[in-house]
């Protein structure tokens, strides 16, 4: 029998009126904000299913707005990420797509891009109660809740590198709760998420980078 905590039934704290479409949103937001050296000067959504149909009353748009920006559910300036937007000079879009159904009803790609040229793309859904999953960074499948202290290493799929990853992380004292690596074809780009039960150290990333066949890491804490 699953055990249901109290903070399951009442939900998150949060700004605006639904758990999945509000919180859940700045929350894949936020994720996503985490994944990109400031500063983001652009941002594009897309929403699915009911994201699509619901996102202007329920508050989504700003939620996923005030997201990128940095903004955790429950912080009152979400009510106002628009005008925030503007004064910081982050464009941004939001469009619908309703063709495509054969996907979670609240999900959401997100392009995000910042003033070095940088583009990140990912694509996160909302499962209710504020809890949410990333599904795809940079087109690639991947899968990861954002719930624990995370490191996403973008490498080249060569022999080496994931030992390189588990040695550099165990070095540390750290503890794998979860390890996952992802690709589309042998010896391209793979991403290798590794979950953990503490807080990673901040100099995980550099450790990391000295491995020449891996071209970005981030450092995602919850």
């Amino acid at each position: 029998m699953a055990f249901i905590s109290v903070f399951d039934v009442i939900g998150p704290n949060m700004v605006g009126p639904s758990s999945s479409h509000t919180a859940g949103a700045a929350v894949i937001g936020a994720l996503a904000h985490k994944m990109l050296a400031p500063p983001l000067t652009r941002v594009e959504f897309t929403l699915y299913g009911s994201f699509a149909k619901t996102y202007r009353g329920h508050g989504t748009d700003r939620a996923l707005l005030g997201g990128v920006m940095g903004f955790s559910p429950e912080d009152l300036r979400i009510r106002d990420s628009f005008a925030i937007a503007q004064e910081r000079g982050v464009e941004y879009r939001f469009s619908c797509n309703e063709t495509e159904t054969e996907i979670h009803p609240n999900t959401v790609d997100v392009r995000l891009e910042n003033a070095g040229g940088q583009v990140m793309t990912i694509r996160g859904e909302s499962l209710g109660g504020g809890k949410v999953r990333i599904t795809r960074i940079n087109g690639v499948e991947v899968d990861f809740t954002g719930e624990y202290s995370a490191v996403i290493v973008v490498q080249q799929d060569r022999p080496g590198v994931v030992a390189h990853i588990t040695k550099a992380i165990s070095d540390r004292g750290v503890n794998i709760a979860f390890m996952r690596l992802f690709r589309d074809e042998k010896g391209q780009t793979a991403y290798t998420i590794v979950e953990s039960d503490q807080r990673l150290p901040q100099d995980i990333a550099r450790v990391l980078r000295e491995n020449p066949n891996i071209h970005d890491v981030m450092l995602v804490q919850p």
